[in-house]
C-alpha cells in the first residue's frame, strides 16, 4: 500500500472512483505478499501491482467489472487452474485477491481516513470480510487500544455485521498490529473462536521499522541509503558534531549528535528495529553494545575485523555481558559477498538483515531446490 499511497490519497481527495485489488493470501511461491495492492480508476488508469505482472491483466478486467457495480469479489489464481495458467501465473503458487470498489464519496472518505493515518506513520488495522456468513467486503477499521486514563478514544469505524464479530476481530487486529502481521483470521458468525464460518482479512499498517546506524562514516551513509530504500525509518547517530550533519546524511530521517549509548538508552527500540554499529571504536562500542543487547531489536550488526570482534567480545564479557546476549551479535557484520566499497558493504549488511528477517540460507538460489519464498512470517522481527 505504501508504494502507491500518494496515488490513492489523490484519487480520494479528487473524488475519482476506483477499484482496489488486494492480495489477501499466498500459497506456495508468489511474487507479492498479502497486502500488495493494485488500483484501477474509472478512466482505466492502473497503479500498483499484485503479482509482478503475472495476473495483472485479468485482475484489471475484474476490477473494471467491480467498479461498474458487480460487487466485491475474491478471485484466486494458481498453477493448477487452467484459467490462471492462461493469464500467466507460472511461478508455481496460488494467490487470492480481494477486489472491491470505492465508488461513492462516503467509501472514499472512509478509506482516506485510513490512508491519512498510514501517511502519518500512525498504527491502524483494516479488517475486511472475505467470505462466509457475513457480507463480503464489510469493513472495520481498528486503532490500538489507549492506555488506561488516556484522553479520547481510538474508535473502530465500520462494522462486519455483528457486535460479537466486531469485538473479536478488534481484539485480534490489535494483537496483529502490535506484531506487524497481516493475514486471514477465521470466526463464527458472531465472533466465536475456533470456527470457520467467516473469513476476515486483517491488513495492518504499523509505522516503518527503525534502522539505527551508529558511526557517521562513509559506510554509514551507504547503509542509510539502502535502509531507506528497504523501507526503514533511518537514524544516524555520532558523538562528533563535525561528522553528524544533515549534509552528510541527506537520506536519513534524522541525524543525531550524541553519545551513542546515551541516545540508544533514551530512544524507543522495538522488536522490528535493526541496529548497525559501524564505529569500531571501543570507547563507543562497548557501552553502546551493552545497551543494544538490552533492547528487543531484531538485528544487531557490528563492523570490524575478526581481531576487533574477538577483542570486543572480551571487553563486553569484562563489562558483565553474558554469552547468551553476545550470541545475538552479527559480527563481523554482513554476508560474505566479497564487498569492498562502502556501497557494496551496505548491500552485504542489508542482505544479512533480510536473511535474518525471513530465515533465508544466504546461499545462491541456483544451488537450492524447493520454494524460493520462505513460508510464514519474519523470524524474530515482529
Amino acid at each position: 500500500m505504501r508504494d502507491i499511497l500518494p496515488d490513492l490519497r489523490a484519487r480520494c481527495s479528487d473524488g475519482v472512483p476506483f477499484a482496489l485489488a488486494t492480495v489477501v493470501a499466498v500459497h506456495g511461491s508468489a511474487p507479492r505478499d498479502p497486502g500488495a495492492v493494485l488500483a484501477v480508476d474509472a478512466a482505466g488508469t492502473v497503479v500498483g501491482s499484485v503479482s509482478g505482472g503475472c495476473v495483472e491483466g485479468d485482475v484489471y478486467e475484474v476490477a473494471r467489472e467491480v467498479l461498474a457495480g458487480a460487487g466485491p469479489r475474491v478471485v484466486s489464481y494458481g498453477i493448477s487452474d487452467d484459467e490462471a495458467f492462461g493469464v500467466g501465473l507460472t511461478c508455481g503458487g496460488m494467490i487470492e485477491i480481494l477486489v472491491r470498489a470505492y465508488a461513492t464519496a462516503a467509501e472514499r472518505e472512509d478509506l482516506a481516513a485510513v490512508l491519512d493515518l498510514v501517511a502519518a506513520d500512525l498504527p491502524v488495522a483494516e479488517a475486511t470480510v472475505l467470505s462466509g456468513a457475513a457480507e463480503t467486503g464489510a469493513r472495520l477499521v481498528v486503532r490500538p487500544a489507549l492506555a488506561p486514563g488516556s484522553p479520547g478514544t481510538p474508535g473502530t469505524p465500520g462494522t462486519l455485521g455483528s457486535e460479537g464479530l466486531d469485538a473479536a476481530v478488534t481484539d485480534d487486529a490489535r494483537g496483529l498490529l502490535a506484531q506487524g502481521h497481516t493475514g486471514i483470521q477465521w470466526y463464527g458468525a458472531h465472533g466465536q473462536r475456533r470456527m470457520q464460518e467467516v473469513a476476515v482479512f486483517v491488513r495492518t499498517y504499523a509505522p516503518p521499522p527503525r534502522m539505527l546506524v551508529f558511526g557517521a562514516i562513509d559506510h554509514a551513509a551507504a547503509t542509510a541509503r539502502i535502509g531507506s530504500f528497504l523501507g526503514y525509518r533511518v537514524t544516524v547517530c555520532d558523538a562528533r558534531p563535525a561528522f553528524a550533519t544533515r549534509e552528510r546524511f541527506p537520506v536519513a530521517d534524522e541525524v543525531v549528535c550524541a553519545w551513542p549509548h546515551a541516545y540508544l538508552e533514551a530512544t524507543e527500540v522495538d522488536a522490528r528495529a535493526v541496529i548497525c554499529v559501524l564505529t569500531h571504536d571501543p570507547k563507543f562500542d562497548v557501552p553502546l553494545l551493552a545497551a543494544a543487547l538490552r533492547t528487543p531489536a531484531a538485528y544487531i550488526g557490528v563492523m570490524g575485523s575478526r581481531r576487533t570482534h574477538h577483542d570486543r567480545l572480551a571487553r563486553l564479557r569484562a563489562a558483565g555481558v553474558d554469552e547468551a546476549h553476545l550470541a545475538r551479535l552479527a559480527s563481523p557484520v554482513g554476508l560474505d559477498l566479497g564487498a569492498r566499497t562502502p556501497e557494496e558493504t551496505a548491500v552485504s549488511i542489508a542482505a544479512e538483515i533480510i536473511q535474518h528477517r525471513w530465515g533465508g540460507t544466504g546461499r545462491p538460489l541456483g544451488e537450492l531446490s524447493g520454494a524460493i519464498h520462505h513460508p510464514g512470517g519474519p523470524t524474530g522481527t515482529r
